[in-house]
């Protein structure tokens, strides 16, 4: 049991990427806040972890809903250990010019402003065990970014940039921060990021582009965020690990 007796709390986990990381922390004896948007999809997902698991329907753009959440965590289980960020929206894949403002609006409220109302609420109660580790889902596009999904790269763009000087910053009070940047995924916005239907045809030209030769799975993620809350991972911070098949080489 690589987290035995610690405590996370993971965000968008009603579904793909969040839900395989809740799923794999609760195998390795964490307890887990499952955390989302979709109350109903968390309580679900919580319901088959069983009781090691608690539901929370949350906001990530507002700050009460995120100190609620943290509460939570603290209320059911006593505490915080692990926070994963991974919570997320894109626009459609299309012209930097004709994505809305309430969209690109949404973008960086979900993506990056809810860094801000997590890290203020669980940085505390991380310091009271004594350290903790976060864990931010950025993304390939933040690295390599490509036409079509500009505004969404750049909000990655700047998860990346946070998780270092989050890391640099929150060193000495042992708070270890992370980054994942996973390859287009088998997840809810599959079709959002491709800006077409999913088809054979239109797969394999994304396909096309990863080495690998496929696209991530809610498991490939889930394996890395558990290497990186792993204590073994204990002298590891300010990286962003790139889950991508060789999509960055």
């Amino acid at each position: 049991m690589r987290l035995n007796g610690k405590i996370a709390i993971v965000t968008g986990a009603a579904s793909g990427f969040g839900r395989g990381i809740a799923e794999l922390f609760a195998e390795q004896g964490a307890k887990v806040v499952i955390a989302d948007l979709n109350g109903e999809g968390a309580a679900q997902v919580a319901s088959a972890i069983g009781g090691q698991a608690a539901p929370v329907e949350v906001d990530v753009t507002q700050k009460a809903s995120v100190e609620a959440m943290v509460g939570t965590a603290t209320s059911r289980f006593g505490g915080l250990d692990i926070l994963v960020n991974n919570a997320g929206y894109t626009h459609r894949n299309q012209s930097l010019m004709t994505v809305s403002e309430e969209d690109f609006d949404r973008i960086y409220a979900v993506n990056v402003k809810s860094i801000y109302f997590t890290t203020l609420a669980a940085v505390p109660q991380m310091e009271k065990r004594g350290g903790g580790s976060i864990i931010n889902t950025a993304s390939t596009a933040g690295v390599r970014p490509r036409p079509g999904l500009t505004w969404y790269n750049g909000s990655k763009g700047a998860v990346i940039t946070l998780t270092k000087s989050m890391a640099a910053e929150l060193a000495p009070l042992n708070i270890r921060v992370n980054a994942i940047n996973p390859v287009i995924g088998e997840t809810g916005l599959l079709e959002q990021f491709m800006g077409m239907p999913d088809t054979p045809e239109n797969r394999a030209r994304f396909l096309s582009g990863i080495p690998l030769g496929r696209f991530s799975t809610p498991r490939d993620i889930a394996n890395v965020a558990l290497f990186l809350a792993d204590p073994d991972s204990a002298f590891l911070t300010g990286v962003a690990i790139e889950a991508d098949g060789g999509r960055c080489i």
